[in-house]
């Protein structure tokens, strides 16, 4: 098929021989087959801010860190330079996720180069070598239910240890290959200890794989996987391998009020003290 424009530095610079055909347009990117070598693998390109159906709501991209104040400020002011930024730093989120997530053994697609815009990752492939269909595309009996969901709640784990939370999990962002489900689709995904709806993120994740696995196995509806594994991960206990029950129970202790009110009153003044050491080191270099 003929090149897409977007590709076209890649085949330039000999990353891509050429493009095989198209494999899907989602809301994000239109992912093509690309011959690379010996092997094929995938081409994801991202669509322009105002073409695509996702928006960058504010509790995705609370805690990312951005390169420089200048760029921070013209995200900020919404400048056109800025936009172009905020996207690049969109596309930058699931780049970085997939290599950190890739490096700590969670089953996702190699990524192997990001050029001009364009994701060049591993083509998840089934028994046959063909493109591995998505979950939602499978009627699955009980028991592949229970396998497939007990899989994916172990990659929950292994990726809230690595400190990602994915965002948007569901069964439209996971595909299954011959060895069982691979997570896609991470430029939403979270810092799970900079964002501060990581817990409630992580939560829909669970449930959204709970809702749909319960659809052939019922008793998964009634896990509570999501806020036991927070729990695990808030003490600090929580490890790739930690024995999950499904169940989670509430506390009953009271709260102890007073010594959370001598906490918070504990930190204003160390904030009043620090501003106050500030404001004289400042008069003193006058």
């Amino acid at each position: 098929m003929k090149t897409p424009k977007r590709i076209e530095p890649l085949v330039q610079d000999g990353l891509v021989d050429q493009v095989v055909r198209q494999l899907m347009s989602g809301k994000e990117a239109m992912v093509y087959v690309v011959q690379c070598g010996d092997e094929l693998r995938c081409a994801k390109v991202y669509k322009e801010a105002n073409l695509r159906g996702f928006h960058q709501a504010v509790h995705y991209t609370e805690g990312r860190k951005i390169k420089n104040s200048r760029q921070a400020r013209a995200m900020e002011k919404g400048s056109r330079y800025g936009r172009k930024e905020q996207e690049a730093s969109w596309q930058r989120a699931e780049v970085d996720a997939l290599y950190k997530l890739a490096a700590a053994g969670v089953r996702v697609p190699q990524p192997y180069n990001f050029h001009e815009g364009v994701l060049l990752m591993e083509l998840v492939a089934d028994a046959n070598g063909e493109p591995a269909p998505r979950l939602n595309d499978l009627e699955l009996s009980e028991e592949q239910a229970r396998q497939y969901h007990a899989a994916l709640i172990r990659q929950v784990v292994l990726m809230l240890c690595a400190g990602i939370v994915h965002g948007d999990l569901s069964e439209y962002n996971v595909l299954v290959d011959a060895d069982g489900p691979v997570i896609i689709d991470l430029p939403q995904a979270v810092d799970a200890a900079a964002n501060n709806n990581a817990s409630r993120m992580l939560q829909r994740d669970v449930d959204n794989l709970a809702a749909y696995f319960g659809r052939f196995a019922p008793e998964l509806l009634a896990t509570d996987y999501g806020r036991e594994i927070w729990a695990l991960y808030e003490r600090g206990e929580l490890r790739f391998d930690s024995e999950l029950t499904g169940r989670f129970r509430i506390s009953q202790a009271p709260v102890n009020v007073g010594a959370v009110l001598r906490d918070i009153e504990a930190v204003r003044k160390e904030e009043a003290a620090r501003l106050l050491y500030r404001q004289m080191i400042k008069e003193d270099g006058r």
